[in-house]
This record gives C-alpha cells, sequence and structure tokens, in this order.
C-alpha cells in the first residue's frame, strides 16, 4: 500500500470516529450526561490514536512525518467532537432553567401560583366591610374584605387568589376545596404598601321559595334567618369571607389569571362590562390607572358599565363618581339597575342596553386596533353584547363569530364570566 493510500485510510478511520461520536450525541436529544460526554471524549482519542498507529504499521518508516500530520487531523476531529458534546450539555442546562412561581405572558413576567392548596399562605384579615344594603334579595350582601399578605402573594391587576374555607363544603370535604375570586384592588393594595389584597365578594345564599335553591346544606328548621324554610343554601366559601373579622386568620392561595390582564399600551381604549362582584378586576384595573400615586400615566379612555338588581347594590359607586370628576375626559361611568329602569322598549334594563345607549360611540370604539373589551359577571353578558353590536357589523358586511375570533387573536377581547 503506498502512502497516499495510508493517509487516506487514517483520515477516514479517524473522520468516522467522530462522526460516530457525533452520531451519538444527536441520536437521543438531551440524553447525553456529563459521564456520556467524557466517554465520548475518551472514544474519539482512542479511535485518533489507532488510525495513527495503524498508519505508522502500514506505512513504515517512510510514512512517519505524514503519520504526524494525520495525528494532527485526527486530534481536530476529536476535539470537534468533544466540544459538541461540551455544547449539547449546555444547551440542556439552559431549556431545562425555569423560574418557579412566575408565568411569562405576552413577554412579561408575572407571578403565578406561588402557593398551592396544600400549601397555601397564612395571611390576616385587617378589615371586612359589608358595601351593600338590603335589598327584596335574599343574596343582597357584599362585602369588601381586605387582607395582610407582607409582600408574600404579590399580583397583577386582573389576576385572581384562592381562598380555603375551614369546611365542610357540600361534599362533605374538610377543609374545603379553593375558591377563585377575582382581587379587587392593584397591585399595590388599598394602601398602597403592596402589602394587601382586597376581595369584593357576594354571600351565596339561597331559600326555596324565594327563587333558585337546589341544594341544601342546613338543617330544616334551623337556619336562624329562614327557620320556616324548607331548603336553605349557604355558600360555603363566601359565607367563610363575609363573616371574617379583623385579625382572623386566612388561607390564600395563588395568584392566578391571565385572561383579565391589563394592555400594556399607556394609550389604549378600555371598555368594561360587569354585572354584580364582575366590577373586582375593574376596580384593581381603575384604582391603578386613575387613583394610586405610583402608577397613574394613563393617556388612554376607560369605560365602565355595571349592572345590578337594585340600586342599593351598585358597587363602589362614589368611588366611581370621585374618579369621573377628577378624569372627565378619560373616565366615563354608565349602569344599568335592572329592577328600577326600563330600557327603550320598556322591559328591565340591563347592562347590554344600557351599551346600545352608546353603540354610535362605542363601534367606532370597538373597530380601533387600539381598544381592549373586558366582560367579567353573569355568562348571559356576551349573547347581550352581540345583541348591541351584530348589527352593526352586517351593515359592514362583517360576521359576528368571525369578528370576535379576530379580536380574541389580537388579545384585544377578554372574557371572564360563570
Amino acid at each position: 500500500m503506498s502512502g497516499s493510500e495510508v493517509r487516506q485510510l487514517a483520515v477516514g478511520a479517524a473522520a468516522l470516529a467522530c462522526i460516530g461520536c457525533a452520531g451519538l450525541s444527536f441520536a437521543q436529544p438531551g440524553s447525553l450526561t456529563a459521564g456520556g460526554a467524557g466517554h465520548l471524549r475518551a472514544t474519539a482519542a482512542a479511535a485518533t490514536q489507532e488510525a495513527t498507529q495503524e498508519a505508522s504499521l502500514l506505512a513504515g518508516g517512510g510514512a512517519a512525518v505524514g503519520s504526524s500530520g494525520l495525528a494532527a487531523l485526527a486530534a481536530i476531529g476529536a476535539a470537534g467532537c468533544a466540544s459538541l458534546a461540551s455544547a449539547s450539555k449546555t444547551a440542556r442546562r439552559a431549556t431545562a432553567v425555569k423560574k418557579k412561581g412566575v408565568r411569562v405572558v405576552e413577554g412579561k413576567e408575572i407571578p403565578w401560583n406561588l402557593f398551592m392548596p396544600k400549601a397555601p399562605y397564612k395571611g390576616s384579615v385587617i378589615s371586612n366591610e359589608t358595601i351593600t344594603t338590603k335589598t327584596p334579595l335574599v343574596n343582597w350582601e357584599t362585602t369588601h374584605t381586605i387582607m395582610r399578605h407582607d409582600k408574600k402573594v404579590p399580583y397583577v391587576e386582573g389576576q385572581s387568589i384562592g381562598i380555603i374555607a375551614p369546611g365542610p363544603d357540600k361534599k362533605g370535604e374538610t377543609p374545603a376545596k379553593i375558591r377563585l375570586y377575582s382581587i379587587a384592588s392593584s397591585a399595590c393594595g388599598d394602601d398602597e404598601t403592596y402589602e394587601t389584597v382586597s376581595l369584593c365578594v357576594k354571600r351565596v345564599l339561597e331559600v326555596e321559595g324565594r327563587g333558585w335553591c337546589e341544594y341544601s346544606n342546613v338543617e330544616p328548621g334551623t337556619d336562624k334567618e329562614f327557620p320556616d324554610a324548607k331548603k336553605v343554601y349557604r355558600g360555603v366559601c363566601s359565607s367563610h369571607i363575609c363573616d371574617l373579622k379583623a385579625g382572623d386568620d386566612v388561607l390564600i392561595t395563588g395568584p392566578t389569571g391571565a385572561e383579565m390582564l391589563l394592555p400594556s399600551e399607556n394609550d389604549a381604549n378600555i371598555i368594561m362590562l360587569a354585572t354584580g362582584t364582575g366590577i373586582a378586576p375593574f376596580r384593581s384595573f381603575l384604582r391603578k390607572l386613575f387613583h394610586d400615586k405610583a402608577t397613574r400615566g394613563f393617556d388612554g379612555l376607560a369605560w365602565l358599565f355595571l349592572g345590578v338588581p337594585y340600586s342599593n347594590s351598585l358597587l363602589y359607586d362614589e368611588e366611581w363618581k370621585k374618579m369621573q370628576s377628577e378624569y372627565p375626559g378619560q373616565f366615563r361611568y354608565d349602569y344599568a339597575v335592572s329592577d328600577e329602569m326600563l330600557n327603550k322598549e320598556g322591559n328591565k334594563m340591563w347592562v347590554q342596553h344600557k351599551v346600545m345607549e352608546f353603540s354610535d360611540e362605542i363601534w367606532p370604539m370597538l373597530k380601533d386596533p387600539k381598544t381592549h373589551m373586558y366582560m367579567c359577571g353573569l355568562k348571559g353578558m356576551e349573547s347581550g353584547l352581540r345583541e348591541a353590536f351584530e348589527p352593526y357589523a352586517e351593515k359592514e358586511g362583517l360576521e359576528w363569530p368571525a369578528l370576535v375570533k379576530q379580536w380574541k387573536k389580537a388579545k384585544r377581547y377578554h372574557v371572564e364570566v360563570y
């Protein structure tokens, strides 16, 4: 065999050894351990040495200089193989990094499930105030509850937290399963210290003969308020929250939720439709936009529509009126009181009917890419919005479902209904 052939054979052997190492790396992505990388480096080195020895033996003394060159080439290949193994290991390390308690939404990190049902945070109640007055409805009571979390449960506007009641719940479980509630305070809390969180909670109460009542969790004749009722259901978690007193402990989970987050643009238009306690996330928005000293700087328009059954049920009414007087060009507030107001057809005034009164103004806003539509509360709100604006869409040759799909894709149509 000639020296030239020997050199070709040696080069081929060394190259094949390195290709084999690389093949092992790619054959099982993510499976290469530190030990595996070392093994590949050793394999490459052994292959190089073997190829060089073969070249020397076959070529004899005259091939000594050539085999040195071949050894160098093989060594370069071995180094490449080792580098490949090392790079693969580094890449895997990078992809494995994941922050606990954080989720990335639209390129921004937000707090996420820092506390779970099996390991909740023990906060304490600062105050608990009933913010409605009695109406003909049995479930008239709504409270504003402020809890201290000592900066351990940070959150952003539009998120929710879970509350764990002692129970038993209607399935007999103790403690009860968590119930999620939209946060009613901005990220810095009502006191702007970042140490508190507020909830707006309606006491769930159902009484047979006084409206809907499917279940009962009170022994007949034992309810203090309705002793004659055959069926009484009192919401386990809502009653727990509404009955809390200052100084009481409260078990908190979360935060969670990314559907109702504020847009990042300071000049966005924000249209909000709420029924009852669905006002909670919008209070968090509006406190940030128009109240908190550290976060003012909003240049867009915020328009709130609130629907309630009775005027005694209007939530945070004085807050909204004050904001409206202070920011008349940026904040608008309208409400529908279904059992006290009539729409133009002479029927009960629901929140969508109040929206319809301004539909000529709102329709152009909905088509503006800067506008975000939010709905929180009763499920019928979505069909109400369709009722209000589908005729406008049809006049322009647009289909309402396709339009909503387009808005959702653009992440400017936000719905949290139940």
